[in-house]
């Protein structure tokens, strides 16, 4: 299977719903988004249409309310999403960007000390 289509931001909200809920229908989804969102739910129902003819997600029809998932993991995801942005962005500087997002907002003691622990990892060839 070739990777599916960079998800849109509102495709990725639903996949966020859908992340934490685990198989949910529209109307779960829906209701998870909150009225905050402003999307009513027949605009979330054609967002997980669409989503299901692009790839993003599969549709569980075996029962009255069809069951969507995402076809592929949260962590899977973000990182063809950031692959994406550090070669469009970045000119496929990995470096850039992390200098970039670490100086555009103050990382708390423990993203630092998680940062520290991977880059331990990357130069005892573990990562």
């Amino acid at each position: 299977m070739t990777n599916p289509p960079r998800p849109t931001p509102a495709e990725l909200e639903i996949l966020g719903v859908l992340w934490s809920r685990g198989p949910s229908t529209v109307r779960e989804v829906h209701d998870t988004l909150g009225p905050e969102r402003g999307a009513g739910y027949t605009t979330v129902l054609k967002l997980m249409q669409i989503m299901s003819e692009k790839g993003l997600v599969t549709r569980d029809e075996s029962a009255r309310a069809h069951v969507y998932s995402a076809r592929a993991p949260q962590a899977r995801t973000q990182r063809e999403l950031v692959r994406d942005l550090v070669d469009r962005a970045f000119g496929g500087s990995a470096a850039r960007l992390v200098l970039q997002a670490l100086s555009g907002r103050r990382a708390s003691a423990e993203e630092i000390e998680r940062i520290r622990r991977l880059l331990d990892e990357i130069e005892r060839g573990k990562a």
